[in-house]
């Protein structure tokens, strides 16, 4: 392969590949933050072979992450609560958003490798890293404020169902249990959270070795209540509730559901009469509703074929402290109900709707991404993460609607509305149901939550060490340090430390919709990646899994957005705003990133697609604003040579519009590439110092004149191309030693005119003000000589806006000749400059027609002189400084003592009275002595126009003139720079403007 020989070193042969499942597309050097991680230390990490299938590495997993506390703690009240119908309604709502979400989940994740940090990676690499790094801490927050919810269910199910004598804060009134509840909740929280916080900190292998055994408890726990209900339809449990009238009571601190019992043929009273009662005295004082109404027993649990499930099928929601009643029984109402919330009665710990228990219900259905974050130790993670996933999630679904169902025909109504089982002696709910005993479920559900939580605050610390490794947050990258062998040790501390946050708040119904919400975002931002890599069909998107659609995806990005509003539209509102914050932070400071996202791919075919829509022809006068193409010069060390050009760019711009930055290099671009690509850079850093926010161009060209004619010709592309030239005064023209550097000037004056684009010429632009300078009060002053399309009004209208010309009054100045009617000029510049609704001050200035001066003359004379002898003569280096000194002496002696009337000026001496010519020699004194009349009279309007705008505007800010053309014969070119050089003289800040031939403002809405 001697033909490719010299392309070895960068391109290796296919063949010397050693494996085609370790090819990667970055450029030589680079790395994936992933790759990187396996690179460090003086040693390569060795990579065992992957193993798992899809049942054990997929299936398993997305069923113990989806099955949990909400099924086991919250579903039986749900059901209670919301009735059988809107159960089923809300099991389906949320089963069907997972289900899309995993559709596109798949597609992501088969369209490439997903090493460590799971639904994040695939999210950035598809969105971007502001959209990725966003979405990547909200879930990140999502998995820890899980773990909270997973610990609070393990402390309920201990401190309520398994040792509720164990609790530190005792309630000594009624009103006191939910404020003493709270308290265990968060010290039995905090506890449990620093045990686990270290079983996770010691290793990682002993939460794997542990998963199992909780995944087991899990599938014994579901078993058992399916065998439970299949029991129930021929022999119920024995679990009888208590009500007295209507309403449900606590059953725990009475045995016998009775007023009173004949014991050795006496009437006594019970325990259930002294919680009602003054005394045990039959005559004692009772409550009015105790005594008229009757004490019931029913059967908690009917069973499957006792035909309750009709009873169960509508909501029955209600507010905070409403009694829980049953309303088949007979009830006899009293008056007064202040004090019932005091008595032993079931009722509701917080209001109850069907939004609320949508936010509490959603986080029993996350999970499906436990397979795709495993993908690194997968056999074939293509094949086996849709797989797994999507049988997860159906096998799941079926279990949550058959349990809707199955609850609410074996279960009666106020047991399933009965939150904590006070109803049947404080057992769990579901408990009641299982066989063989409460205590399947009990156990099941207590170590169901502890795996839950362990794999939580796993998995959340290796996602934020993740983000941290990316480098997109610059002030989270000590979190992607951790222990010798890679273990996220801060990342460890900062979600315990969040997770207390979670722990304190001591209430699974709170925590558990802000869960919901931070993983509805992250589903949402993975059904917007499928859909947008689907729509933008770029050509790396082939994934393996083919049962995908955009449709779907949008229709579970809809559903996931509808979801979070309706459980709580405050709670969305928050994580929107979180998202947006992180979003523009990662944007304003994150790490400069190139992942080919999909973000990047969508800016670009929406790009394309304004260019092919927009009209090449010029835009309506309401909508144009100057494009501007900024021509710079660089020196020899490609140093920009005028920064503030840069500077007044961006503050006539605001960020808003089109801004090219161009400069040319002489030479061939195959040897002066490495220049070109260094002055670009430079430009660039000139830009981003002066906040200019546009593109850069460097043209490298054979002479600079083509090049500038190149850049004004190609620049811009499609209808976004430059309407506007600006660049600076050729100071140094004079003091040159080529003619090109005038000419070139003046040849680009040329271009922009035959181009039509409008040309700003600032000179002595670096003494113009910076963008930290405040200009204070003082004007920008406008020489409105000849019409030009309203560029001369607009430019500083525009530069108005920007913080550093905020200050500055504009005034306006015209010129009048002695046969113009200046007061009917001015009244009629007013109206037309109040119509353009522009605050200005407008002052006409007569120039009245006078005779020609004598310096006037004499000053045209020696331009003619010093032109006529540049063109005709071809000087050495030496004999052009010569002539320039000749010129100033020349000039220096008119000034000193001017010529009165209008004589004929004196002969100009030469010191050398022959120069070598092409062909022979020629004496100064054949050079023209009388000036031409044409020149004269431009000399003449230059010098008056001049001594006009000096007495005017020589303080003002800014000094704004039309610039006139060019002459038609090139001939006059060096005359045409003397010409605007007198024009100029005595100003500071100058900008010439030249309109591009059109109108730019409109009167007209």
């Amino acid at each position: 392969m001697a033909l490719f020989e010299e392309e070895i070193d960068s391109k290796p042969m296919v063949s010397s590949l050693s494996k085609w499942s370790n090819y990667t597309n970055l450029t030589q050097g680079a790395q994936e933050h992933e790759e990187a991680d396996e690179n460090e230390g003086s040693k390569k990490k060795t990579i065992k072979k992957p193993q798992m299938g899809t049942f054990m590495g997929v299936y398993l997993p997305c069923l113990q992450n989806i099955l949990g506390v909400i099924l086991f703690l919250r579903l039986p009240w749900i059901v209670g609560t919301a009735g059988i119908v809107e159960s089923l309604a809300m099991v389906c709502l949320c089963c069907l958003c997972t289900f899309l979400t995993a559709i596109s989940m798949s597609a992501v994740a088969t369209n490439g490798m997903v090493p460590a940090g799971g639904s994040y990676y695939m999210i950035s690499r598809s969105l971007g890293p502001e959209f990725g790094g966003a979405v990547g801490l909200l879930f990140y927050l999502g998995t820890t404020f899980a773990g909270a919810m997973y610990i609070l269910g393990v402390i309920e199910v201990l401190l309520i169902y398994i040792e509720p004598k164990s609790a530190i804060f005792v309630a000594e009134s009624m009103e006191d249990e939910v404020d003493a509840m709270l308290n265990n909740m968060r010290v039995y929280g905090t506890c449990f959270l620093v045990f686990t916080s270290l079983v996770v900190y010691v290793g990682m292998k002993y939460v794997n070795k542990l998963a199992l055994v909780f995944l087991t408890c899990v599938i014994l726990s579901i078993l058992a209540i399916y065998a439970g209900v299949i029991k129930s339809a021929f022999e119920p449990p024995e679990f009888p509730v208590c009500l007295l009238g209507n309403r449900t009571l606590k059953n725990h601190n009475f045995d016998k559901c009775l007023k009173t019992e004949i014991i050795n043929n006496v009437t006594v009273t019970t325990e259930l009469w002294n919680l009602f009662c003054s005394g045990p005295e039959l005559n004692a004082t009772c409550d009015e509703y105790f005594h008229v109404n009757k004490v019931t027993t029913l059967q908690g649990i009917p069973g499957l074929t006792s035909g309750v499930i009709s009873d169960n099928m509508w909501p029955n929601y209600g507010p905070l402290g409403m009694l829980i009643k049953n309303r088949r029984l007979e009830s006899t109402s009293v008056a007064d109900n202040s004090k019932d919330i005091y008595k032993p009665y079931v009722l509701n710990d917080i209001a109850t709707y069907f939004t609320l228990l949508v936010g509490i219900y959603f986080p029993s259905v996350t999970g499906i991404m436990a397979g795709s974050n495993r993908s690194g130790d997968l056999r074939d993670a293509q094949k086996s993460i849709p797989t797994g996933t999507i049988l997860a999630i159906a096998t799941t679904s079926s279990i949550y609607v058959s349990c809707v169902v199955l609850f609410g025909a074996c279960i009666e109504g106020v047991v399933l509305r009965d939150k904590f089982g006070e109803s049947v002696k404080g057992n769990l709910v579901i408990g009641t149901l299982s066989w063989p005993s409460p205590w399947v479920i009990v156990i099941g559900s207590f170590f169901s939550c502890c795996g839950a939580a362990l794999q939580s605050l796993t998995g959340a610390p290796r996602l934020l060490q993740a983000i941290a490794r990316d480098g997109i947050i610059p002030f989270l990258q000590v979190f992607g340090h951790g222990k010798a062998n890679g273990e996220p040790t801060w990342a460890l501390l900062l979600t315990a430390g969040i997770c207390e946050l979670g722990i304190l708040i001591a209430s699974l119904d709170v925590v558990a919709p802000i869960t919901s919400m931070f993983f509805l975002m992250c589903y949402m931002f993975v059904n917007l990646a499928c859909a947008i890599q689907t729509l933008l069909s770029t050509p790396n998107w082939r994934p393996r899994f083919k049962y995908y659609h955009w449709a779907l995806s949008f229709l579970g990005m809809s559903l996931c957005l509808a979801i979070m509003f309706i459980s709580s539209w405050v709670y969305a509102i928050i994580a929107m705003v979180i998202a947006s914050f992180i979003y523009k932070y990662i944007e304003y400071r994150g790490a400069e990133t190139e992942w080919g996202d999909g973000i990047r791919g969508m800016s670009l075919n929406a790009a394309r697609y304004a260019l092919r829509n927009l009209e090449e022809s010029p835009p309506h006068a309401k909508n144009w604003r100057p494009q501007l193409l900024v021509l710079l010069n660089m020196d020899t060390d490609l140093v920009v040579k005028h920064p503030r050009l840069l500077s007044f760019t961006t503050q006539l711009k605001a960020g808003k519009g089109l801004i090219i930055v161009g400069n040319v290099l002489k030479g061939t671009y195959l040897k002066k590439y490495s220049e070109a690509k260094k002055a670009e850079q430079n430009i660039r850093s000139s830009m981003t110092a002066e906040c200019t926010k546009g593109f850069c161009h460097v043209v490298v060209s054979s002479n600079l004149r083509e090049g500038f004619s190149h850049l004004i010709q190609l620049s811009g592309l499609g209808g976004m191309k430059p309407n506007s030239i600006l660049m600076a005064w050729p100071t140094t023209w004079k003091q040159s030693n080529s003619v090109q550097s005038w000419k070139n000037f003046i040849e680009t004056v040329r271009e922009t005119t035959a181009a039509e684009h409008a040309l700003l010429v600032a000179k002595n632009v670096d003494s113009f003000p910076t963008n930290q300078d405040r200009m204070g009060e003082g004007t920008i002053d406008v020489w409105w000589v000849v019409h030009d399309g309203g560029m001369m009004i607009l430019i500083p209208f525009l530069l108005r806006q920007h913080k550093v010309w905020r200050k500055c009054k504009i005034r306006v100045f015209t010129v009048a000749q002695e046969h113009d009617n200046s007061i009917k000029m001015k009244k009629d510049l007013q109206m037309f400059l109040y119509h353009l609704r522009l605050d200005t001050q407008v002052e006409v200035v007569e120039m009245p027609d006078s005779d020609i001066s004598a310096f006037t003359y004499d000053k045209t004379l020696v331009m003619e002189q010093r032109s006529q002898m540049l063109n005709n003569l071809a000087l050495s280096k030496m004999e052009q400084e010569r002539e320039a000194q000749l010129i100033h002496d020349r000039n220096t002696g008119s000034h000193a003592a001017p010529i009165k009337g209008t004589t004929t000026p004196e002969q100009v001496h030469v010191k050398e009275k022959s120069h070598r010519k092409r062909n022979g020699n020629v004496d100064v004194s054949d050079l023209s002595q009388t000036p031409n009349q044409k020149n004269v009279s431009w000399m003449h309007s230059a010098v008056k126009l001049n001594e006009l705008v000096v007495s005017k505007s020589k303080g003002a800010h800014l000094v704004l003139l039309n610039m006139p053309g060019p002459p038609n014969d090139r001939e006059g070119d060096a005359n045409y720079m003397e010409f605007l050089e007198v024009l100029l003289e005595g100003l500071n800040q100058v900008l010439l403007v030249r309109g591009g031939g059109r109108e730019v403002v409109t009167i007209y809405s």
